[in-house]
């Protein structure tokens, strides 16, 4: 008796052709970039110290020489996040269209919400945005940006003149009211994806994946705000 080995990149391969690999993709990616606006929330939220340049001795820490392998490390893999889990998720878009070229008349998706129905577009939209928020807050290609030395940059006087302008102000409070609904169907889609779906439970899930995304929403519309409304001043 013989056995044929298996390729191990086939075998991921033909995994990822079915709709549940490209799931499992979505999923992984997910945690990794769910993980990272908690992070980046934290560190933004930084600017409500009562030491004002509590912030800017946090960007000063990232920006250090020294820590260039580690940061550039963490960029590479949340690009790699990035594309993947864009990648997947057109893909399995595609996908369920051609197999269902005719719409249901009645959808019973679940969950059969707002944020499922928009993640199609609210996708696109926050990647336009992160875009714009990278060349807002760290090329300054937007607005001007003011350093306190070389690879110090003064972030919490960036952040609250940028966010002095209105439109800039009320792009990023869209983009992240997007964000909240994106999250939701996501963070919820993935524990689906990964079998968490008992009735005992599902309810929960739910609840969870919307209080979570609802607390995200707040933490950063709350900047902008507070700049808004001289709460946050230089």
């Amino acid at each position: 008796m013989s056995t044929i080995a298996v390729n191990p990149v086939s075998r991921a391969a033909r995994f990822y052709e079915a709709p549940i690999g490209k799931k499992a993709v979505m999923a992984i990616t997910g945690v990794i970039l769910v993980a990272y606006v908690i992070a980046h929330m934290l560190g933004n939220l930084q600017i409500y110290s009562a030491n004002r340049n509590q912030i800017n001795t946090y960007a000063a820490f990232l920006h250090n020489p020294s820590n260039a392998l580690l940061l550039w490390g963490a960029r590479s893999v949340l690009l790699a996040a990035v594309v993947l889990h864009v990648t997947a998720a057109v893909q399995l878009w595609l996908q369920n269209r051609a197999a269902r070229p005719v719409a249901y008349f009645k959808k019973d998706d679940v969950p059969a919400s707002y944020a499922a129905r928009t993640m199609v577009w609210s996708g696109p939209i926050i990647a336009a945005f992160v875009v714009f928020h990278v060349l807002h807050l760290t090329v300054g290609s937007v607005l001007p940006l003011r350093d306190i030395a070389e690879n110090q940059p003064d972030v919490r006087y960036n952040v609250i003149y940028g966010f002095q302008n209105y439109w800039v102000s009320g792009f990023y409070i869209f983009a992240m009211i997007l964000l909240c609904m994106h999250l939701y169907h996501g963070i919820w889609s993935m524990f689906q994806s990964m079998g968490f779906n008992h009735p005992r439970y599902t309810g929960k899930l739910k609840k969870g994946s919307a209080i979570l995304a609802i607390l995200i929403a707040i933490g950063n519309c709350s900047i902008p705000i507070a700049v808004m409304t001289g709460m946050l001043t230089y």
